[in-house]
C-alpha cells in the first residue's frame, strides 16, 4: 500500500510540474480572451490514472499564479481545471475519446465570466466562451487526443494503477 501511496503522489506531482512548465513556457498562448493553453491537453491523463486530479488543480493552481494571475483567474480557473480532470475520470471509462468534453465544457463556461469580472474584459460573454472553446478544442481535443494515443500504447509502463 505504501508503493501505491508513494506512486500515486509521485505521479500527482509530476503531472503538476509539467502543467507548470507547459503554462510558463507556453505563456503568450496560455492567458488572455484568446487562449491555447498546450498544458490544458495533460486533462486526458486522469483516462490513465486518478494522480492526474490533484496533479492537474496543483499545476493549474501554481501555473496561473507563477503566470501573473489574479486572485479569481487562480481560484476558479483551478477548479475548471479540476472538475474537468474529475470528470473526465468519472465519466470516461467506456468512451475514452469523450475525455476532452469535460475540460472543455468547464473552462469554456467557467473562464469567461472570470475574463469579465476578474479581468474587466468588455468583450460579450458568449464570444468570449467561443473564443475560449475553441482554445480549448484545440488544447484537449486536439493535443489531448494526440497525447492519449501516444500514451495508450504504453499504459502498462507509463502509470500506475491503469483503468481500462
Amino acid at each position: 500500500m505504501k508503493q501505491t501511496n508513494t506512486a500515486f503522489l509521485s505521479q500527482a506531482a509530476m503531472i503538476a510540474a509539467i502543467y507548470v512548465v507547459l503554462t510558463y513556457v507556453f505563456a503568450p498562448f496560455s492567458f488572455g480572451e484568446i487562449q491555447v493553453r498546450i498544458a490544458e491537453a495533460l486533462t486526458i491523463l486522469p483516462v490513465f490514472t486518478p494522480a492526474a486530479i490533484p496533479g492537474l488543480f496543483i499545476g493549474c493552481l501554481i501555473g496561473n499564479i507563477i503566470g501573473g494571475a489574479i486572485l479569481p483567474d487562480i481560484i476558479f480557473g483551478s477548479i475548471a481545471t479540476l472538475l474537468g480532470a474529475f470528470f473526465t475520470y468519472q465519466l470516461c471509462r467506456s468512451r475514452q475519446l469523450l475525455a476532452p468534453l469535460p475540460p472543455i465544457l468547464a473552462n469554456t463556461l467557467i473562464v469567461p465570466f472570470v475574463l469579465r469580472f476578474g479581468y474587466g474584459v468588455a468583450l460579450p460573454i458568449p464570444f468570449m466562451m467561443l473564443t475560449v472553446g475553441i482554445g480549448e478544442i484545440l488544447s484537449c481535443g486536439v493535443l489531448g487526443l494526440v497525447l492519449y494515443f501516444a500514451l495508450r500504447k504504453y499504459k502498462n509502463i507509463v502509470f500506475l494503477p491503469i483503468r481500462n
